[in-house]
């Protein structure tokens, strides 16, 4: 029996709206967004006709019940997407990617590497969503009603080894369509990594859609991670490999500033960015102002991973 709302319930309300975050992603999606190698599909509109049978997936009600969900048209608008530009402005820029085919290989440590389409991994697990806290590093936030799968289901396909200890993601990459994956200073292709414990915890998902519609680019269609208790450049965007590794990875926002992006990356209003404050942050679509509450609020549920590891950097 369960008593009263868990921490992670956020009401439809308080989720940011589909443009400001579609907006925003396209922004972040480049700086935060993860883009690894190998995979380019077609436009945004057959990936559309891919997956629309199966959208919208029916709401999970454990997930997102108490936050004002953030308006479609703010959260599909305002973006991080360094692949495509510096800016928030990438809508149109993230157009050009192709997102079918969409080849998916899951490899590494596991008993059962695969290599398919990501319409053939879809028929292997089951949609839902759920509505989400998204914190970026830079002090926004918003509230996205996600459609998706556990990452958990996916870590069960591949019967990882006993000597697998991480996941890795890696985004797309493909300089044709996406410029900025030119520019030498970036280590290219985008890639991300969760411990196999946070990567089988109940909140970990792997997102296809979002506002019951299939992802749009900006937002890193055709698969992006949300890890919401997480600042937002972990969730990867346009993911097309799956590792799993012994060695914790190096991270694309951590090779390219360890002195303020570490592994981890754990929501903590306590613990600043070194050029600027995380104790509020500000919700897009309203611009109000709001304390930042520790794991993205997320507490209850993913504390218990970081027992016993006080002497790692835990936090930005």
């Amino acid at each position: 029996m369960r008593f009263g709302r868990r921490s992670w319930e956020i009401s439809e309300a308080e989720v940011t709206p589909e443009a400001v975050f579609l907006e925003r992603r396209r922004l972040l999606g480049f700086a935060a967004g993860g883009l690894a190698a190998g995979l380019v599909g077609l436009p945004r509109g057959a990936r559309a006709a891919a997956v629309e049978g199966l959208l919208p997936a029916k709401a999970n009600p454990a997930f997102g019940q108490g936050d004002t969900q953030t308006a479609e048209k703010a959260a599909t608008s305002y973006n991080n997407f360094y692949e495509f530009g510096l800016s928030k402005n990438i809508v149109a820029a993230s157009k050009k990617l192709p997102t079918t085919p969409w080849t998916i290989t899951i490899d590494g440590l596991v008993e059962k590497p695969l290599t398919l389409d990501i319409d053939d991994l879809l028929k292997k697990v089951s949609l839902e969503e759920r509505i989400y806290r998204h914190r970026c590093v830079e002090a926004w936030s918003m509230v996205v009603p996600w459609t998706g799968f556990p990452v958990a289901e996916l870590v069960k396909l591949a019967a990882p080894k006993a000597e697998a200890k991480y996941l890795l993601m890696e985004s797309f990459m493909n300089p044709k369509v996406a410029p900025y994956q030119s520019a030498p200073q970036y280590p290219w292709p985008y890639v991300e990594g969760l411990t196999l414990a946070e990567a089988r915890n109940d909140l970990a998902f792997l997102a296809v859609g979002l506002y019951g519609k299939p992802m749009p680019t900006q937002n890193g269609a055709p698969i992006r991670l949300a890890v919401p208790w997480k600042y937002g450049f972990k969730s990867a965007k346009s993911i097309v490999r799956f590792s799993f590794v012994a060695k914790r990875p190096q991270t694309f926002w951590e090779a390219l500033g360890p002195d303020e992006y570490g592994f981890w990356a754990n929501v903590n209003p306590k613990v600043a960015h070194p050029r600027w404050s995380q104790a509020n942050e500000r919700r897009i679509g309203t611009e109000e102002m709001i304390p930042t509450r520790l794991f993205n609020g997320y507490e209850a549920e993913v504390a218990g991973l970081y027992q016993g590891l006080e002497k790692e950097r835990l936090y930005m």
